[in-house]
């Protein structure tokens, strides 16, 4: 009998929510369970913790069900499905949505719905999977803080600006959500909302029809509960894109596949405690390393980053700023007076940089990345803390990405594991960061770590 005409068993809403997001792909794609069956589920769970995390910056379930229903009957004709055939996915509300509002966290832009899709949101749906909705995000992906609480604790920021990603994935709203990195904009709120968290090596996925900040910089970043989560979303978005200069043409990745795959050899690991820079880490996050070091024993080796790393922080910011000016020129002058202190103030220093120091920072990346090659030459990866602390309490500000930049700085690609909990239950995240380009092999090891660390330890919880 064919598996389109078995009657699955009914599952409680909360059953499916509580499966793991290649579960919930796997049982989608045997026909144990439905597109309807799964979005019901997810709308249920919006539905019970919207109003506390405030996550979505647009939902519409009856849209959400229509999608569904859609890719129920493509079973039911025997149509070919694809690789998130129903699988629910969230969109940062930058990314652009056909017939779906994208307002870019500005009222500058309240009412605009787009006319054609993003290109990550067209491979979404030519892989079969739900749109779920449009995920809150600070005013132009910068800092000033948008609606959304900590699922956690509603007392603590979410962090940004993917903020409405990560906590919809961290409130167990959506399986699997997509978000943008400038600083430290998936890193940090994934470490804050207990989640996993991967911005890949920078050009690997599209951003054609997102909100471009700063070209130099801006990546595209995925959220799950799973590392094995952000792989399989992954292979669904990587690719070359002529609408964005920043891809070039390559092999798919085969994320997911190498994720699941053996290490070959106990992956060597370099501990950077302390990050470069003037904010130090919390008393719970040094015990956490020092408790994780001792774990790894002989796979680890503590490490240093050479001065020229000092510098980077600044860097990044002059970059990010000089570009942020350009690019956000229409909006100031649509709107100065619709924008915030904390985004005007970064325009404005943006003006304000020589041309000569903008182009001598483009050089920047280039450097680090070549003694960044000499450290991995030595290990498989760089460890560190994502953050400097949990999640502050307080919605006023998206904390601290002095642990983020860095990295998108040299465009590496990075994970960050929820592997930590500070003094008071919330989460703390480890970045895992590997070699630009080998975002296959950084996943291996990541989910190499996180099996490791809950073997040897029963997971690291209370540092």
């Amino acid at each position: 009998m064919a598996v389109e005409n078995i009657v699955p068993k009914q599952r409680r809403p909360d059953q499916i929510i509580a499966l793991d997001a290649l579960t919930l792909r796997d049982r989608l794609a045997g026909g144990l369970l439905r597109p309807t069956d799964v979005a019901a589920a997810f709308v249920s769970q919006v539905r019970t913790r919207e109003e506390e995390v405030q996550a979505f910056a647009a939902f519409d379930d009856g849209h959400v069900m229509a999608q569904a229903k859609h890719l129920d009957d493509m079973r039911k004709a025997g149509l070919p499905t694809g690789p998130l055939f129903g699988m629910p996915v969230a969109l940062k509300d930058i990314i652009d949505t056909k017939g779906i509002p994208t307002e870019n966290g500005t009222s500058i832009d309240a009412g605009r719905v787009p006319p054609a899709d993003a290109t990550v949101a067209r491979k979404l749906k030519a892989a079969g999977a739900v749109i779920m909705g449009k995920t809150v995000t600070t005013e132009l992906a910068f800092l000033n803080p948008g609606k959304t609480r900590n699922p956690v604790n509603p007392a603590h920021t979410p962090g940004g600006s993917s903020q409405g990603s990560a906590a919809a994935v961290g409130a167990g709203m959506v399986p699997l959500a997509v978000g943008t990195q400038t600083g430290g904009s998936v890193i940090r709120p994934a470490a804050y909302c207990g989640t996993v968290g991967y911005k890949p090596s920078f050009g690997a996925i599209s951003r054609a029809g997102i909100l471009m900040q700063s070209p130099t910089l801006d990546t595209v970043g995925l959220f799950a509960m799973s590392v094995e989560g952000v792989a399989m979303l992954g292979d669904a978005l990587f690719g070359d894109d002529p609408a964005d200069p920043a891809t070039t043409p390559s092999a798919p990745p085969a994320l997911l596949a190498t994720t699941l795959s053996d290490v070959p050899v106990r992956p060597a690991l370099a501990i950077v405690s302390q990050m470069p820079g003037d904010v130090a880490a919390s008393e719970d996050m040094l015990l956490a390393m020092e408790e994780l070091a001792g774990i790894l024993g002989d796979d680890s080796f503590p490490l240093i980053l050479p001065p020229m790393f000092d510098d980077a922080a600044d860097i990044r910011e002059r970059i990010n700023f000089a570009e942020m000016a350009k690019c956000y020129y229409a909006y100031e002058r649509r709107g100065r007076d619709q924008l915030s202190p904390v985004t005007l103030q970064a325009i404005d220093q943006g003006k304000a940089i020589l041309a000569r120091d903008y182009i001598a920072a483009l050089d920047w990346p280039k450097l680090l990345n070549t003694a960044l090659d000499e450290i991995f030459d030595r290990c498989d990866a760089i460890i560190c803390p994502a953050t400097p602390t949990s999640a502050p309490a307080g919605l006023s500000s998206t904390g601290s990405a002095a642990y983020n930049g860095l990295w998108t700085l040299c465009g590496v690609p990075v994970v960050t594991l929820p592997l930590f909990e500070d003094s008071g239950g919330m989460p703390m995240g480890l970045q895992v960061v590997g070699r630009r380009g080998n975002d296959a092999r950084l996943l291996r090891t990541a989910r190499w770590l996180m099996n490791e660390i809950k073997v040897t330890s029963g997971e690291m919880t209370d540092a």
